[in-house]
């Protein structure tokens, strides 16, 4: 398959700036913020974009950390989404094959790849302005820059405020150890912090007069057990005590916290469970004579996925074709995966070898038997509704307008999420080449809705069709974005 010349002119621009998106990706490895805080990487993107030609709007939803870049007029406008958040005690030094923390920094590292994510989503939105400058053709680019992927869940904020609403189309992509095109659907979650108030008391000589905020904290852990024989099987229910009162025993403890993260499948379970949670919460403060503070954290639905963008982004991965590598980059990878376990040889990595003992088996064969520390071709094409592990606040956008995403190689085959492996990995050419061909697939992907409108008849049909029972925004009324 060949590219068409507008899209050859597309793929011509990524690679003639391609230092310049490679160092914006960089630049924010080298300064990894955590959710919420990403004040450094915001700026970078809204001065690259109005630099570029961009009209920038900050403080999204009152975050100061969102933002969005458009360019263009009238329809289609297609969104590319962007994230730029690291993640806490995952300090490690770029291209290294053992665990060493980065000299000097905050702790922190990109351990799920969110540096190359935004940068790469930029290089497709900038790709599809040049487009759009160049062909005449009428139509809008909008580069989302989210934060708060691993703890905040933007996307489902500025969803419950109609952002997405607007967008005929949205694309992601996201930092992987295979070349594939995203499908399926995932976990919805919700997260509540309760905090318990009782009074302090001495533990022998005046229990009486004590209410321990730590056996509220307890009694509703012990309920939450109870619960787990009755409720839906695919729900989960996951806790930590963030504050156990203290470390005196000889004191009742006037104050605990705990928080709680419900999943489910589909959102409205979510919803319906996470009700039945904060009743143990008011059952356990009466048991115990404590009061309680509820303190909403976020929350985020399950992924639609739209087989009709995932056609076009395949058809389009196969025409841009996947990274070659050089024998000191296969070396490295190599070394690196040495590190960890690759799980066996039935961790087959990819979507489609969940479903498909067919494709697993060719992802078997390729990788000559899971062996090659890199995956160096493209998955075969596979799209269904079956459930994929984890929870992504892409699936909030994908609730108000058909979205579709691609998964490609910047890390070693098998790598582990969110590890200092991939922290590593994330500032080698290795990721640079896989961010890069990312870009390219978003942004000829884009060019096709821009070319040929009517493409987007067969995504919205099946986007009406599967958001049909209506999104249950998982985000309650008034809220803002937190961490804890």
């Amino acid at each position: 398959m060949n590219l068409s010349d507008v899209k050859k002119k597309a793929v011509a621009y990524i690679d003639d700036n391609a230092g310049i998106f490679t160092g914006v990706s960089d630049r924010i490895w080298e300064t990894p913020e955590l959710s919420l805080k990403e004040f450094n990487a915001a700026k970078l993107y809204c001065d690259m974009l109005e630099k570029g030609g961009f009209a920038v709007v900050k403080n999204l939803c009152g975050m100061p950390t969102a933002f969005y870049g458009s360019f263009g007029s009238g329809r289609p406008v297609i969104g590319i989404l962007g994230e730029y958040d690291a993640l806490s005690g995952l300090s490690q030094a770029g291209g290294a094959t053992e665990r060493k923390p980065a000299p000097g920094g905050n702790g922190s590292g990109h351990g799920c790849g969110h540096h190359l994510l935004g940068a790469g989503s930029m290089a497709a939105a900038f790709a599809v302005k040049h487009y759009l400058e160049t062909s005449g053709k009428p139509g809008t680019v909008v580069f989302y820059g989210c934060p708060g992927e691993e703890g905040g869940a933007a996307k489902a904020f500025l969803a419950r405020d109609g952002l997405w609403k607007s967008l005929d189309a949205a694309f992601s992509w996201h930092p992987s150890d295979v070349n594939e095109v995203r499908t399926g659907t995932n976990n919805s979650c919700i997260q509540v912090l309760y905090r318990f108030l009782g009074v302090s008391a001495h533990a022998a000589g005046d229990p009486e007069n004590g209410r321990s905020a730590l056996d509220a904290v307890e009694l509703m852990n012990i309920g939450v057990q109870f619960l787990r024989e009755h409720m839906p099987p695919a729900c989960r229910v996951h806790y930590a005590i963030t504050d156990a009162g203290g470390v005196s025993p000889n004191v009742v403890q006037p104050e605990a916290a705990v928080l709680y993260m419900v999943r489910a499948n589909k959102v409205a379970e979510s919803v319906a469970l996470q009700k039945r949670v904060d009743r143990i919460a008011e059952a356990a403060a009466i048991m115990t004579d404590t009061t309680f503070e509820r303190v909403f954290v976020d929350g985020l639905a399950e992924l639609l996925p739209n087989f009709a963008l995932e056609n076009l982004l395949y058809r389009n991965f196969e025409m841009v074709g996947v990274p070659e590598y050089t024998q000191e980059e296969t070396v490295f990878a190599a070394a690196l995966r040495e590190t960890y376990s690759s799980g066996g040889a039935d961790a087959v990595p990819g979507i489609g070898p969940m479903f498909d003992e067919a494709i697993a088996d060719q992802v078997r064969e390729k990788t000559g038997g899971l062996k090659k520390p890199l995956c160096d071709f493209l998955l075969p094409q596979y799209s269904g509704t079956g459930f994929v592990p984890g929870s992504t606040d892409v699936g909030d956008v994908s609730w108000l307008t058909p979205t579709a995403q691609v998964h490609a190689v910047c890390f070693t085959l098998n790598s582990p999420g969110h590890s200092w492996q991939n922290v590593s990995c994330g500032k080698t050419s290795i990721a640079h080449k896989g961010m890069l061909t990312a870009a390219k697939v978003l942004a000829c992907t884009a060019i096709d809705l821009f070319q040929t409108p009517e493409l987007l008849d067969s995504a919205r049909a099946e986007f009406d069709r599967r958001s049909a029972v209506g999104y249950v925004c998982p985000i309650e009324p008034g809220e803002m974005p937190k961490t804890i």
